[in-house]
């Protein structure tokens, strides 16, 4: 069945949008667009058509990983972003997110465990938790960092950690009027500290 460019959008002074059928299809460099002849009202060739879903785009998406991984860790969750943002079709995503795990360069619970040895000293396990799903790591994956970062020795003072972010407030329970302890409790709450610690401390 013959399908049609039924437009081609700039999307910056390289890259355009390419729709098909009015459907929107991918995104090609303008360099691209002319070596595949792309014009708006045109037909393009099934053959043309699975050479940049198959070939153009799946090795450009791992290109952009590996860029990406050279500057620091993603989790999964972020470099899919980071793909989706650049317009590539889902099934080029899985196919680029498969080849950079293939080669363990993209692992959640390594991202997770090393973000757990860089802020156990200041981040409450809560909090940890949190952030590590907020980016995307299921509950699951962050548990068995937590559980392999345990095993190998890990432990955190979270009674010792509140104390001293109620030093550096200069928090003393004689002289504190109800206001300041309310406050002092939320500040220290929203750390993901537990509240039975915080009022261990507190007082």
């Amino acid at each position: 069945m013959p399908m049609t460019v039924t437009q081609i959008k700039e999307r910056s002074r390289s890259l355009s949008e390419v729709f098909i059928d009015f459907a929107f299809a991918f995104v090609l460099y303008k360099g691209e667009l002319r070596h595949y002849g792309l014009r708006e009202g045109e037909e393009i060739s099934e053959e043309t058509y699975h050479a940049i879903l198959e070939d153009v785009l799946p090795r450009r998406a791992k290109l952009r990983c590996m860029n990406l991984l050279k500057s620091r860790d993603y989790t999964v969750s972020q470099l899919r972003r980071k793909l989706e943002q650049g317009g590539y079709p889902e099934k080029v995503i899985g196919e680029a997110l498969d080849y950079v795990a293939s080669y363990h360069y993209l692992d959640d619970e390594r991202y997770a465990l090393e973000y757990i040895d860089s802020c156990q000293e200041t981040r409450s396990r809560r909090r940890m938790e949190q952030d590590l799903i907020s980016k995307g790591i299921p509950r699951d994956t962050v548990e068995a960092a937590f559980e392999k970062w345990e095993a190998r020795g890990g432990v955190q003072d979270e009674g010792a950690m509140i104390a001293e972010l109620l030093r550096k407030r200069h928090y003393d329970p004689e002289t504190a009027d109800l206001s300041e302890k309310r406050r002092v409790y939320a500040f220290l709450f929203r750390k993901g500290y537990a509240p039975e610690q915080i009022a261990r401390a507190m007082r």
